[in-house]
């Protein structure tokens, strides 16, 4: 028996032993693998033209350096996407409701893009931390206020995709909770809050899918800014 709302949100064990690495590998094997024949199945050739049109809307604004990533940022938005969308499902896990697991994500690929402007663009790099025409005075503080934003980059990504996936499933645990309460005392206002149910479930569909493709674009504007 769930003690509290937030049980949901703890990492799940058999036997003692973590399921994370389970619930992480899961999705790779529902994805259709590309096949060798001439003409692909429905379900490939939707898969692809996905593929297609997501990477060409997330290139758009990077130049010809930026485009190495294409595989890497691919990739993340469709295993995010499926994580969200997994996590959606009855008595499943949602590893992206977890902040350590989002910072792993966020950091290396954050840090990443800060090593490559280091490397190519030094001073453009360091430029950014203090804005052109800036009086004399203010210098030390914005330098101070820049490298904090820099630095709080790769914790606002994991904080906005964990904070905005737990309060979805909360939400939805709250109301799944009032709607069976309610059905034997007021079956009216029971089958009402199951419609909110209904439509905030498709809410949060859209909410899983959105945060995937703004974690992946959050993180190609930090590439583009040191390329």
């Amino acid at each position: 028996m769930m003690l509290n709302f937030f049980d949901q949100f703890m990492s799940p064990t058999h036997l003692g032993v973590p399921l994370m690495a389970l619930a992480l590998t899961l999705p790779w094997l529902l994805l259709p693998a590309p096949s060798t024949r001439w003409l692909n199945s429905r379900l490939i050739t939707l898969q692809s033209w996905f593929i297609n049109q997501f990477t060409r809307q997330l290139l758009l604004p990077l130049n010809l350096a930026g485009h190495k990533w294409a595989a890497v940022l691919t990739s993340l938005m469709l295993f995010l996407i499926t994580l969200n969308m997994l996590g959606l499902l009855p008595y499943t896990f949602t590893p992206t409701t977890q902040l350590s697991l989002n910072l792993g994500f966020a950091f290396p690929l954050w840090f990443a893009t800060v090593l490559i402007g280091m490397r190519n663009q030094p001073t453009t790099a360091l430029g950014h931390l203090l804005p052109e025409g800036t009086p004399t005075p203010l210098i030390p503080i914005l330098i101070i206020i820049e490298t904090v934003s820099l630095l709080i980059r790769p914790l606002a990504l994991g904080v906005r995709l964990t904070a905005n996936l737990t309060a979805g499933h909360l939400l939805i645990q709250l109301i799944a909770t009032a709607a069976f309460v309610l059905l034997p005392i007021m079956p009216a206002v029971a089958i009402l809050t199951a419609i909110i149910l209904f439509l905030l479930t498709l809410l949060e569909v859209a909410v899983a899918m959105i945060q995937a493709y703004v974690f992946v674009l959050l993180l190609s504007l930090y590439l583009q800014e040191n390329i």
